[in-house]
């Protein structure tokens, strides 16, 4: 959305550094924060990122953390659901969110 969709309609370079650019640190930091009001598609999304985040840390640094093949399973869906529901969200809705998660906000 931000560069382009079709690779004829899109510079190669801009969507390289694009692709990658998504800071999961911060973006789960923005995520958590309330104090702007998203259409429930977008906050469903920003919820679910936060949770899988939460999820994936204990599974990377928590030697204790155990998930069963069902769990797993079920937040696959879960996170695919969203993904799903967040393209009903308006172009310029979506688009907001994506700056809002990849750009810091200069004061």
């Amino acid at each position: 959305m931000i560069v382009g969709g079709s690779r004829a309609n899109r510079s190669e370079q801009a969507w390289r550094q694009t692709y990658r650019a998504l800071q999961h640190g911060p973006a789960g930091k923005r995520c958590e924060k309330q104090n702007i009001q998203w259409p429930n598609e977008i906050q469903d999304l920003a919820n679910v990122f936060v949770d899988s985040q939460k999820k994936r840390h204990s599974a990377d640094y928590d030697p204790h953390a155990v998930f069963s093949k069902r769990e797993v399973v079920q937040g696959i869906g879960e996170a695919e659901s969203v993904i799903c529901r967040f393209t009903d969200a308006s172009v310029k809705d979506r688009r907001a969110f994506a700056v809002y998660l990849l750009f810091d906000v200069r004061k």
